[in-house]
């Protein structure tokens, strides 16, 4: 799968695409759909425009989660506040070795004063491989990391794989400490050509008002502040 696009912005500044692309062989979390991307209409077959039909879940690829998705009732991802998904964002180099982030790491490498924190880790590496599976020994999040990126004041965590939660887990307790305090999640992000440091994030979720409003697929990148 390739890697993060760049683009140069005025000179000085950089623009990092950090989504991954959507295809037939982009992995997706077990029991979620599969990415079907298939032609409506053609103009190869005499309709007037190209029309392709995409069948997929929310939470494919790069991805937002929403409260309502573990919180019956809570805030939906078409009234996510855009000031939340946009801002400068500290991205946390996690060393291979490191599998489950957890509340020391986070005290020590997550800057104090910064609302949207993105980890990348070990799990970047999986979107190399030109025919990607799901892998189901990622590194994640556990709980003590998440209560602490709550003390923090933390409004958005980032990770480079699809679940910011342990494979398997039972209670979705890292997912619930989050977005119980109205944090946003974001998921499948793919970090190999970016450093540890200081960014913009721009996040834009699809504002798909149907549903259970759970969450949406999103095109996110980072761009340098000097």
């Amino acid at each position: 799968m390739p890697a993060a696009q760049v683009w140069v912005y005025k000179a000085s500044m950089r623009i990092y695409d950090v989504s991954v692309p959507l295809s037939a062989k982009t992995p997706t979390y077990p029991g979620d759909p599969g990415i079907e991307i298939r032609q409506w209409a053609a103009l190869a077959n005499g309709d007037s425009a190209n029309v392709s039909m995409l069948h997929l879940g929310a939470h494919t690829g790069t991805h937002v989660d929403a409260p309502a998705h573990f919180i019956e009732g809570a805030g939906r991802v078409e009234f996510l506040a855009l000031e939340d998904l946009m801002g400068p964002a500290q991205v946390v180099e996690v060393p291979d070795s490191i599998v489950t982030i957890d509340a020391s790491f986070v005290s020590a490498h997550c800057q104090a004063g910064y609302e949207r924190i993105l980890f990348k880790t070990r799990n970047s590496g999986f979107w190399a491989s030109e025919e990607p599976v799901f892998q189901t020994d990622f590194t994640y999040v556990d709980l003590s990391a998440a209560q602490q990126l709550v003390s923090q004041g933390t409004r958005l965590v980032g990770i480079d794989y699809l679940s910011i939660e342990r494979f398997k887990s039972k209670t979705h307790e890292t997912h619930v400490a989050l977005l119980s305090k109205a944090i946003v999640i974001l998921e499948g992000l793919d970090l190999r050509e970016v450093t540890a440091g200081i960014y913009e994030l721009i996040c834009l979720p699809l504002k798909i008002a149907g549903g259970t409003g759970d969450g949406a697929p999103a095109r996110a990148v980072l761009r340098t502040l000097q």
